[in-house]
């Protein structure tokens, strides 16, 4: 009886994911079930903090305690699918091909009940195999030197050992066939591109300086990856780090991150239609904005965490301080200079600095996430205000009145 249980547990869905799991464990499996995609047990979880999907538990049978399960409808695969695979994980997809219980079934009737043509069949393909090997009308025939040279060259492919990596990064990933090739479509486009572990990495086009480099052995493989994969050789952090909830020191203490994930703009009317973004609900709070290339490899390829990405693209709408402390004004503006007030002409708040000899800038509104910050929560400083929307401004004064400097002290010699 036990053996009859196994055999109809290896049978069941649930059966095959444990096969084929022990055959593969560090793949997640796709199962199709109707109309879904399937994950089970670890994969299930993986997949709900991956793709965001809701994880349940259900009861199935065979099994004594419900299992974990997330899935999503077969029509979204292409959705759901590169996604998995820009975070790095390995995926096999398991289809249903035939129903195993109707394919017993006959089979059973087809040996209980054989029909005479059935039989008759079966009669000649035994005498067909029972023919002699040898004779003196079939003997082996000498195959021509064209197939013998042809069949060497296989037996020579079995034998070929795999590439040796060019460089191993910091997760032990083993990166090979890395190399820069010529666009077809445009031949002045040259693209890098290599493998991790097998999987083919996104072509990046070439910046002008980098090929020639790289042509002239100036530039190795393990240096364009730094250049135009950098996220894939940092160390990944736990994945437990982008399950929610997180909490976070807030500008009033601490605040709770419900959610944070990746999404593609549909909305045609919007000006970012197509572009990923970043979702973040931060207690009753939803923001979204559209998240850079380099943000957007630093999650899929998990070397960030959830709070360091909110900082990053949300810190100053959530007045956060360490949001702030990248803002710098160049060396040599006296912070006494600046001035944050409200212009009378349109009740507006905005930001200048007065230079002295050099000049003064214009006055720039600021937004009202940074009048929040720098008013009510106090997590921002004038300079900061001051350097976040005039540096630029800042830099080229500086620069005109060097240059003028210049030109007077040459007039004079």
């Amino acid at each position: 009886m036990a053996k009859k249980e196994n055999t109809d547990k290896d049978t069941t869905l649930l059966g095959k994911f444990d096969a084929l799991k022990k055959k593969h464990p560090d793949a997640m499996l796709l199962f199709r079930n109707g109309d879904f995609y399937e994950l089970y047990r670890e994969d299930a979880v993986k997949a709900s903090v991956l793709l965001a999907l809701k994880i349940s538990e259900k009861i199935i049978p065979g099994e004594k305690e419900p299992v974990k399960l997330a899935g999503f409808p077969h029509h979204a695969l292409d959705t759901y699918l590169p996604k998995l695979i820009r975070s790095g994980q390995r995926v096999a997809i398991c289809d249903a091909i035939e129903d195993p219980k109707l394919m017993k079934k006959a089979k059973t009737q087809e040996e209980i009940t054989p029909n005479n043509e059935a039989m008759a069949k079966k009669k000649k393909e035994k005498a067909t195999q029972e023919e002699p090997a040898k004779t003196v009308g079939n003997a082996a025939v000498e195959k021509p030197a064209d197939e013998k040279k042809a069949e060497t060259k296989v037996e020579a492919g079995k034998e070929r050992k795999p590439r040796e990596p060019q460089m191993v990064t910091a997760n032990g990933e083993k990166v090979t066939h890395g190399h820069a090739y010529q666009s077809k479509d445009n031949p002045e486009d040259w693209y890098f591109t290599a493998k991790i572990d097998g999987q083919q990495l996104k072509p990046q086009k070439m910046d002008a300086a980098d090929l020639a480099a790289y042509q002239k052995k100036e530039m190795t493989v393990p240096q364009l990856m730094e250049r135009y994969y950098p996220t894939k050789l940092m160390p990944k952090v736990p994945e437990e780090a982008f399950r929610m909830p997180k909490s976070i020191d807030g500008p009033e203490g601490s605040v709770t991150v419900e959610k944070f994930n990746v999404y593609k703009e549909k909305d045609e009317q919007r000006p970012d239609f197509g572009k990923y973004k970043f979702y973040a609900q931060v207690g009753d709070t939803k923001m979204s904005a559209v998240a850079s290339r380099q943000d957007l490899n630093a999650y899929f390829d998990r070397v960030m965490t959830p709070e360091q990405l909110l900082e990053r693209n949300f810190g100053e709408r959530l007045h956060l301080k360490s949001a702030y402390e990248k803002y710098r004004l160049p060396e040599g503006i006296d912070p006494k200079g600046v001035r944050v007030a409200k212009d009378h002409a349109d009740n507006k708040w905005k930001v200048s600095v007065d230079m002295g000899d050099r000049g003064k800038t214009s006055r720039h509104e600021i937004s009202f996430d940074d009048g929040y910050s720098l008013f009510k929560t106090k997590t921002a400083t004038r300079e900061q205000i001051a350097a976040k929307y005039l540096n630029t401004e800042i830099t080229d004064m500086l620069a005109g009145n060097t240059a003028r400097v210049e030109k007077s002290a040459s007039m004079k010699m």
